[in-house]
């Protein structure tokens, strides 16, 4: 992925979010930061079980600030919220 389209602060930028539009179809949303919307608990969810570390030499690595632009803290921050929230 091209430096262009990430957010520094996680996730995707808006002119990253056009680029996926045009070339694969794909209507990318920005991130929900609060609330129990239901994209924001699948994000969790997903997220939540995910390999890899969230820190890497003291700097948050993409998946940390992916988590941080939806609003977690940490990766078990966002199962236990998934785990709250999920529907039965």
């Amino acid at each position: 992925m091209r430096k262009e389209h990430k957010n520094p602060k996680g996730g995707l930028s808006e002119a990253g979010r056009k680029h996926f539009k045009q070339t694969e179809g794909a209507n990318l949303k920005r991130p929900v930061k609060k609330g129990t919307n239901p994209r924001r608990v699948s994000f969790a969810a997903r997220f939540a079980g995910m390999k890899g570390a969230e820190k890497k030499d003291g700097k948050p690595t993409r998946l940390g600030l992916a988590l941080r632009a939806w609003g977690f803290g940490s990766k078990e921050a966002a199962r236990n919220f998934a785990n709250r929230h999920k529907k039965a």
